[in-house]
């Protein structure tokens, strides 16, 4: 295979090179480490996968299956390829989700797939695959597959590229890469056996399955980490590759090694308290990007709370399945009445609205085009365009790109990216774990605190944790809620966690009044870290065993409405007993704008609220933890 020249980006090392260079029909299983230069090596192999001199070793794009984990890695790709490839930029990548959904699309067009949640269509794919499925695709069974962060693949992501590689044993090559150390979503298994068994579980299969021809490379320069602190775990990297074999046991070799991961972040600078003026100081002014790492959800929403009390820009992390639909989108569609557009004339739209910063018009015609190509030479259907949204299948590439300078996540959203600036909160001892946690997966533990470790590329530091006592999980809804105790010792519900979906978007904001201003204040008003406030309509409840309806409330404008799910749920944490009188708070207050998103309703319901008849608009996506206010007089005691 030919060796790319420097110029199309960083010179490969020789164990990069290696991976490069095999050929296409090779069986090949990488183990990177942490900012071993794992992306631009999977760019420069697809580029020469595509791109080889050699006629009998080239493959067509469409014959490359390139599966990632989520849309922020499908997008680093995407960006790696702009920059550095050539011929791969013909390459489509997708996360498992996307690409299960359309090949269920593909085989049985008829099916209600949007329905289903993400794994259940992953199932639904895998079982397609194993009758045949790949045959009937419209660009035929792939020649080779790409696989990142493979040791991640768990429960029914496994199962699917198990199936996968199962039917095209005999015909394809595949190139499997991720690092055993970095193996930190053990959480989502659900089947008892596979858990007990889980420890590189596909890593396994994969050695037992190509004994004979597999052929395994290693990538172990470290690119990322410039300064001593940010490499401060690194020499723990084997270490934490080889939990699963230790001699003494597993979990007694993931205690010791997360004590002496934590002593060496204790030895790390303390970059002081979120109440500290001079701490939030350097959070605004740091010039380049940062993320404040949290061990689990509850901790995010409350350093997110503090920041936004204090003032601090920030973006709070979303889950790796929320899946918003960019707000351009409802605007470019509400602005043509065509049935086909054409390049130029969807330039022309693009020109005319405000765009997130990153959004490439080159990079958004490639993604539409395969995704909704027309009948006519290079035209885009509008309907197809439309249906994307509706089905929730729109390009991974041209998902909403999260710019915030600062962000708050868990370390399990900020898996397979990097930061100029870290900062971690100091995690509890594996003792003190275990009293909050009878069943407590302390391997799984040393590697998410690896993995948070090794995502600094110059400055690594660390916080006290935010106290938790006052945010409780309500199990049956899955919610948080904040609680604060009365003179009695008892809990009074106080505020409850908004997030994805608590926007009803079966109609556009404001369609009784007035519709298009309320459109044109999202467009024109509304950005990321916004405050808004739910506020009660009336005392009446909409339905049974539902809280009365909430306006959702941007600078005093309506923008949206509470959703039904929001209602359902903020009843059932309110309704403490069967006989309990609910107060309902007069409004929810402490809560962001996420980002602004297109959604798809009925047609009608967009005629009739005056906004065009394609039947979808802009809709707001909050976040954060509310806080009820009560009228003077009115606050019941919710103990």
């Amino acid at each position: 295979m030919t060796t790319l020249p420097s110029e199309d980006g960083p010179v490969l090392t020789a164990e990069q090179q290696a991976v490069v260079d095999q050929p296409w029909d090779t069986r090949l299983l990488v183990t990177a480490g942490a900012g071993t230069g794992k992306t631009h090596t999977l760019v420069r192999r697809m580029d020469a996968l595509v791109g080889n001199a050699d006629p009998d070793g080239a493959l067509e794009a469409g014959e490359l299956l390139v599966l990632s984990f989520s849309r922020a890695a499908v997008r680093e790709l995407r960006d790696r390829i702009a920059r550095h490839g050539e011929h791969a930029r013909r390459v489509r990548v997708q996360t498992f989700d996307s690409w299960a959904y359309s090949l269920l699309v593909q085989v049985h067009p008829d099916g209600e797939w949007s329905a289903l949640s993400f794994d259940e269509r992953i199932r639904a794919a895998t079982d397609a695959i194993e009758k045949g499925a790949l045959d009937a695709l419209e660009a035929g069974p792939p020649a080779h597959l790409i696989v990142d962060e493979v040791q991640d693949l768990v429960g029914a992501r496994r199962e699917m590229v198990e199936a996968l590689l199962d039917r095209l044993q005999d015909s394809c090559g595949f190139t499997l890469i991720g690092d055993p150390a970095q193996a930190i979503y053990d959480f989502q298994i659900q089947d008892p056996e596979e858990y007990a068994d889980r420890t590189d579980l596909f890593l396994r299969w994969v050695r037992a399955s190509y004994a004979d021809d597999l052929v395994e490379l290693v990538l172990t320069r470290n690119f990322r980490a410039v300064t001593p602190e940010a490499r401060t775990a690194l020499p723990l990297g084997r270490v934490v590759q080889g939990i699963g074999s230790a001699p003494e046991g597993v979990d007694a070799a993931a205690e010791r090694l997360h004590g002496e991961l934590r002593e060496l972040l204790l030895d790390l600078p303390d970059l002081g308290p979120l109440t500290d003026s001079y701490t939030l100081d350097s959070l605004r002014s740091f010039p380049g990007t940062c993320a404040i790492l949290t061990r689990d959800n509850r901790q995010a929403l409350l350093v997110s709370q503090l920041l936004q009390e204090q003032g601090v820009p920030h973006a709070l992390r979303r889950s790796l399945q929320d899946r918003p639909v960019p707000h351009w989108v409802a605007e470019l569609l509400r602005s043509t009445e065509a049935a086909t557009l054409t390049e130029a004339r969807l330039r022309e739209l693009l020109l005319a609205m405000p765009l997130p910063e990153g959004t490439d018009p080159d990079r958004v015609w490639r993604a539409l085009r395969g995704a909704a190509r027309g009948n006519g030479r290079g035209t885009l259907d509008v309907a197809r365009l439309r249906g994307l949204v509706a089905e929730r299948r729109f390009p991974d590439e041209l998902a909403d790109p999260e710019p915030a300078r600062l962000i708050v996540s868990t370390v399990h959203r900020s898996k397979g990216l990097e930061f100029d600036r870290v900062v971690l909160l100091t995690p509890p001892t594996v003792t003190e774990l275990r009293r909050q946690d009878n069943e407590l997966d302390t391997p799984a533990e040393a590697r998410a605190l690896y993995v948070a470790m090794t995502r600094a590329r110059e400055d690594l530091y660390r916080i006290a944790a935010p106290v938790t006592a006052t945010l409780l999980k309500h199990r049956p809804t899955g919610r948080w809620y904040r609680g604060v105790l009365n003179p009695r010792l008892k809990w009074r519900r106080d505020g409850i966690e908004v997030r994805a979906g608590d926007v009803c978007t079966r109609e556009p904001a404001d369609a009784a009044h007035d519709a298009p201003a309320a459109q044109s204040h999202l467009l024109e008003r509304v950005r990321p870290g916004d405050a808004v406030t739910f506020r009660l309509r009336d005392a009446l409840p909409l339905g049974p065993e539902q809280s009365p309806g909430y306006a959702l409330l941007h600078e005093g404008r309506e923008i949206g409405d509470a959703s039904e799910v929001f209602r359902c749920h903020l009843y059932a944490v309110l309704k403490v007993g069967p006989t309990w009188d609910i107060r309902w708070p007069e409004e929810i207050s402490g809560l962001r704008v996420d980002c602004l998103e297109s959604v798809a309703g009925s047609t009608a319901a967009g005629a009739n609220a005056g906004i065009g008849d394609r039947g979808v608009w802009i809709a707001p996506r909050i976040s954060g933890i509310g806080r009820f206010r009560h009228l003077a007089g009115a606050e019941e005691e919710q103990e």
